[in-house]
Order: C-alpha cells, then sequence, then structure tokens
C-alpha cells in the first residue's frame, strides 16, 4: 500500500508518528480565520467597551496558550518546542474581526495545528467576550494559509 497512514499501525490502531530520526529544520505555519459580527458589536470591541474587558488582548492571550496545549486536546499530536506564537486582528472590515496566527519552531514535526489551534481559540475568545451583546456572530473561514519547513516543503494556500 503505497499511502499507508502514518497514524495507523500494521494492525489498525493508533499510534503516533516516531519523529525521533527526523532532522530538525526551521518551521512555520500561518492560519487564518474570521469572527463576522454586527458593525455595533465591532465599534465596542474596537472601543475596548466590552464589559468583559479587553476582547483582543484576552483573544491573543487565549490563543496563544491554546497552540501551547495541543497535545493536550488533539490526540497523537506531539510537544513541540514552541519558539514564537503571534497572534494579530484586522479589523478593516466593518463587520468582521480577521484573525492570522503564526507559529514558528526549529523542529522535527511542523506547528500547523498550533497555529489552528491558536487561530480557532481566539476566535472562540471573542465570541464569548461578545456574547452578551450578540449572540449570532459567526466563526469561519478557518484555514492554513502556508507552512514552510521540513520534508514535505513548502504549501502556499491557492485561492
Amino acid at each position: 500500500m503505497a499511502n499507508k497512514l502514518s497514524h495507523v499501525n500494521s494492525s489498525g490502531e493508533a499510534k503516533m508518528v516516531d519523529i525521533s530520526l527526523k532532522g530538525e529544520t526551521v518551521r512555520e505555519a500561518v492560519a487564518k480565520g474570521s469572527v463576522i459580527m454586527q458593525p455595533a458589536t465591532l465599534e465596542q470591541v474596537n472601543n475596548a467597551s466590552m464589559k468583559k474587558g479587553d476582547v483582543l488582548a484576552v483573544a491573543r492571550i487565549a490563543g496563544i496558550m491554546a497552540a501551547k496545549k495541543v497535545p493536550d486536546i488533539i490526540p497523537l499530536c506531539h510537544m513541540i518546542p514552541i519558539d514564537s506564537i503571534t497572534i494579530d486582528f484586522d479589523l478593516t472590515a466593518n463587520d468582521r474581526i480577521g484573525i492570522t496566527s503564526t507559529v514558528k519552531t526549529a523542529g522535527r514535526t511542523g506547528v500547523e495545528m498550533e497555529a489552528l489551534t491558536a487561530v480557532t481559540v481566539a476566535a472562540l475568545t471573542i465570541y464569548d467576550m461578545c456574547k452578551a451583546v450578540e449572540k449570532g456572530m459567526t466563526i469561519t473561514n478557518i484555514y492554513l494559509e502556508t507552512k514552510t519547513g521540513g520534508k514535505s516543503g513548502a504549501y502556499h494556500r491557492k485561492v
């Protein structure tokens, strides 16, 4: 079988991939997502006037914390020494917050799951902090934009 599943052993049981013989390379992953909301809700976020506090500051910390906990919440993910995590917000639209997470490591496996998890948890935190004002927000378009490093090389999402 040419394309054997990497997370399944010969008996069909789940297993963690052995990365012990892989060489360390600098790896980076960038993920994106959005939270769509009413302009009035976004205005409160922009003005830092939500009753729960500074939405973006809390969402940034939540995303960073989540990226560091990926092996605890996604089965078979490796513990990775993360060298850098950034979470940026785009507030240029009047009805959404764009979220970008960039995660870097010098390691034996990639950080795609960490970047995707950071965006997802940042989005969930924005929802949580704003839900008293608007329950109809939509978390949408979470995707891997780019990844570099490792054996499989670079990936750049085609739109």
